[in-house]
């Protein structure tokens, strides 16, 4: 096999043969392939594309380059959520308990956050003694115990993809929607669950912007659940407007434990009980609602639970900002605009996210907002709050929030959570 040979097969808009594939995959993990060569044919896929059986074999092969956990002697049904990252976006804090206190076991490989995007890592770390990492051995003991895993991919979880996606990063392949589902779902595939809800997010806020590529991708990923026996269904969700009312590590932290405890903002409760109930009615457990538990202290026990087992202390008191600037509302009327990019970039500026992967974050930055679009607000009313250690962050924040806000003098509905739904 040669790797001239396949770059000419896809460029040239040909189908990439199941030995090709393998070869490449195989080659280029182990190094026999050199970057240069990798980025030409990455470059190839992304205007050539890949069919459906050449993308089930490149992600299956993917996912060979590691080990695929077995899961099996947990003895409950498993089932994971993935979003495709938003701003706000702590569902994962809130769904992974919640499902497990409803008997189901939740392994959840998490990443962390790169530019206005958070990451579930990333505020988890922000709960004091929390741990991130774990072996196999260890996440598979959390999981047996408490229901549900939250942990950091490990080396041996599709190796194939940190080499690819280091590569797309600085290649400008990053956007092609084959190269995407196949990242997403190797992973997911080798954690070992048995079902799988995906949130794929679309507006400004989201990596996916325009809502028919954003249903391509999802159509796309669910496709290769199907192909590997991973159980799999994808709701569309708008990211035009931040959700809930917080973007940042200790803050989203705190905000979800809200939502754990009976409360919180409503957008928040209702998307993390869409994706509840999707990911229970995957492994036939839609018999319990999961509204229930969370009034009834159950799901607050599971959160418990599930930090204790990782090292955490779920009742020590979250790290704090040391200064808070407060932008008031401009005018009095209805909030019709409230950017979840713009206010995405300015929690990463104010220290939440990072420009590189090996960035130190904040756990205290961010921003909360005390209204939200379709919200009645008025002229002086604080209407965000940004949090930061750092001084000299704030002007570039600010920045970030120029045309972000909007007030209308007539009302305006809030947007629709979900825009759609692929099974």
């Amino acid at each position: 096999m040669d790797a001239i040979d396949v770059i000419l097969t896809k460029r040239d808009g040909g189908r990439l043969s199941d030995e090709q594939i393998d070869w490449f995959i195989r080659s280029y993990t182990d190094g026999t392939v050199g970057d240069e060569q990798a980025a030409a044919l990455l470059m190839a896929i992304l205007f050539r594309g890949l069919d459906g059986d050449e993308l089930a074999r490149w992600t299956q092969q993917m996912i060979a380059t590691g080990i695929r956990a077995d899961l099996s002697g947990i003895g409950k049904p498993t089932v994971d959520k993935h979003s495709t990252g938003g701003v706000g976006d702590k569902l994962s804090l809130i769904v992974c308990p919640l499902v497990a206190a409803c008997g189901a076991a939740v392994p959840q490989a998490a990443g962390r956050g790169l530019g206005h995007t958070g990451g579930t890592l990333d505020k988890m770390e922000a709960i004091p003694g929390w741990r991130s990492t774990l072996s196999a051995a260890e996440a598979e003991t959390v999981l047996r115990n408490s229901g549900a895993v939250i942990n950091a991919a490990g080396p041996d979880l599709a190796p194939a993809d940190r080499k690819l996606y280091a590569l797309r990063d600085i290649t400008g392949t990053v956007e092609s929607i084959p190269l995407i589902a196949s990242s997403i779902m190797s992973k997911k595939i080798a954690e070992g669950t048995g079902a799988l809800v995906l949130d794929v997010k679309v507006g400004s806020g989201a990596f996916m912007k325009d809502p028919d590529r954003a249903r391509e991708l999802a159509e796309t990923m669910v496709a290769l659940g199907a192909a590997h026996d991973v159980r799999t269904v994808a709701l569309l969700t708008q990211m035009d407007v931040p959700l809930g009312r917080t973007a940042g590590n200790a803050l989203e932290v705190e905000e979800a434990v809200a939502v754990l405890a009976g409360g919180g903002p409503a957008d928040v409760v209702a998307l993390s009980l869409d994706l509840a109930r999707e990911m229970l009615a995957l492994v036939g457990l839609d018999g319990t609602d999961p509204a229930d538990l969370l009034t009834d202290g159950r799901a607050m026990d599971a959160w418990q639970a599930m930090v204790r087992a990782q090292g955490g202390d779920p009742t020590a008191p979250l790290p704090r900002a040391t200064e808070v600037e407060v932008v008031p509302a401009p005018t009095t009327g209805t909030l019709s605009r409230l950017d979840a990019m713009g206010v995405g970039v300015a929690a990463w500026r104010l220290g939440a996210g990072r420009a590189h992967k090996d960035d130190a974050v904040s756990t205290t930055a961010g921003v909360v907002w005390h209204a939200t679009v379709g919200d009645h607000v008025e002229t002086g009313q604080p209407l965000l709050e940004l949090h930061l250690d750092d001084p000299a962050r704030l002007p570039h924040a600010l920045e970030a929030l120029d045309g972000a806000i909007e007030v209308s003098a007539t009302p305006v509905p809030p947007p629709p959570l979900v825009l759609g739904r692929v099974t």
